[in-house]
């Protein structure tokens, strides 16, 4: 009759001659106690067994320039999802949407570990233009209807940068600036702390209840992150890439996901960092990527 199909994965857990064999996927439920050992085996001592109705058994080894195809249509991707998070639109929109964030890249302040805020003095390093070029690359496989932008340098550059050679012109929004920070911009942290270290700590600490100039700006960079998300998501096109900062970031996720900004913190974004959020037609949010880094330190190109 051919192959069955069956593939055993066989790892040697002690020598050549002391091995186990088991179907994929392996029962991981049933072997707590093998767990550790079988994770930490090298590819290079996986083996793929494939049965046959003779009951004869080949055996390939598995090594990292010989790995399977994998399809990505049977890898446990959502189908469908409903009521993932509350709907950012309240009201339909014209069709799914794929969003892909992107934080602009090593600016001069970042460097020089100051405190940038809202503040437009900070440009992108050279190691910031290439890691915006890197993004680019990365990125040239993924058609995009739209790219929205923060209209401060630091993100300007990188959008410039990362959308040349498309034909749509970019759009910057007033909503994707980064939080004011008032007195802050352009300090040191080191010297903010000594300076203002009541402010400093609470800002570090308590985000949510940091309080300048009679505002709270975490709490109203939440306002501004739904405002933006519906702005976005109202717009004609299926697929949007989002250049900007990383607090205003850290707010559209969080606002995606319904967290509140007491959560401010417990998202982080690196230069160069890629999020990508899918919404279905109510305008409801499903995470599928949070910070990919990959293509900073590789040639990585994203599927389109």
């Amino acid at each position: 009759m051919g192959t069955s199909g069956i593939i055993f994965l066989t790892t040697h857990l002690c020598s050549p001659s002391n091995s186990i064999s088991f179907p994929s996927p392996w029962p991981w439920p049933l072997l707590p106690q093998l767990r550790p050992s079988i994770r930490a085996l090298p590819l290079s001592r996986i083996r793929s067994s494939v049965s046959s109705s003779s009951s004869s058994t080949t055996t390939t080894e598995l090594t990292p320039d010989k790995l399977p195809t994998i399809d990505s249509s049977v890898t446990g991707g959502a189908y469908d999802f409903a009521k993932a998070t509350t709907s950012l639109t309240n009201e339909l929109i014209s069709s799914p949407k794929k969003v892909t964030l992107l934080r602009h890249g090593l600016s001069t302040w970042n460097a020089e570990s100051r405190i940038q805020g809202s503040s437009d003095l900070s440009v992108l390093t050279e190691v910031g233009e290439e890691q915006a070029e890197r993004c680019k690359k990365a990125l040239e496989n993924i058609y995009f209807d739209q790219c929205f932008a923060s209209p401060i340098s630091r993100a300007k550059q990188t959008a410039e940068i990362v959308w040349q050679g498309r034909e749509k012109p970019l759009v910057y929004l007033d909503s994707l600036r980064e939080i004011p920070l008032y007195h802050l911009e352009g300090m040191t942290n080191a010297d903010a702390k000594r300076i203002y270290p009541k402010e400093y700590t609470i800002w570090r600490e308590d985000p949510a209840n940091f309080i300048m100039n009679g505002r709270y700006p975490a709490r109203d960079l939440w306002i501004t992150a739904r405002d933006c998300w519906k702005e976005m998501l109202l717009s004609p096109g299926e697929s949007f890439l989002v250049v900007t900062h990383k607090s205003i970031l850290r707010a559209l996720i969080c606002t995606a996901l319904g967290l509140d900004p007491e959560r401010f913190r417990s998202i982080d974004i690196n230069n160069g960092g890629l999020c990508v959020f899918n919404f279905n037609v109510r305008g409801e949010a499903m995470l599928k990527g949070l910070n990919m880094t990959a293509h900073m330190y590789s040639d990585h190109v994203y599927p389109g």
